[in-house]
């Protein structure tokens, strides 16, 4: 279950976003460039958080861009993850990825069964305007 480089961008984004006023939407470009992320990668990413309801997009005209689709905080950091790594996120191994399923477990299998519900409910009460305002940066 580990989280993609993918996922940090999408947190890093998302932030940027969350720190901007609700009414302005800003574009991919600006948005890469703030968070300091690589601009190839940023449009496939909000698209995502578009099609999974967390950002809307203004396409066309002179106006175009991201912005939240909700307040920053009704957003939580396991909904922006699910969004790019897929809602089978947390059922995957900690310990070793794609070779560990419930009929198949690892070594390590019952302690992963016991934590992954804490996980899960810690980054769902994490949200998105608390994520904003944390120091440093997701995207490296």
């Amino acid at each position: 279950m580990k989280l993609s480089r993918e996922s940090s961008y999408a947190l890093a984004a998302a932030a940027e976003l969350a720190k901007a006023p609700p009414e302005v939407f800003l574009h991919a470009r600006q948005l890469a460039q703030a968070a300091g992320l690589p601009e190839s990668f940023v449009p496939k990413i909000l698209h995502k958080l578009v099609r999974h309801r967390i950002l809307c997009s203004l396409q066309g005209g002179k106006e175009r861009g991201y912005a939240l689709a909700r307040p920053p905080g009704e957003i939580s950091v396991r909904q922006i993850v699910e969004a790019i790594d897929g809602p089978d996120l947390f059922e995957r191994c900690v310990f070793w990825s794609n070779r560990c399923s419930d009929s198949h477990p690892c070594v390590l299998h019952e302690v992963w069964k016991r934590t992954r519900p804490v996980l899960v409910e810690a980054l769902d009460r994490l949200s998105l305007a608390a994520v904003a305002k944390l120091p440093g940066r997701f995207a490296q």
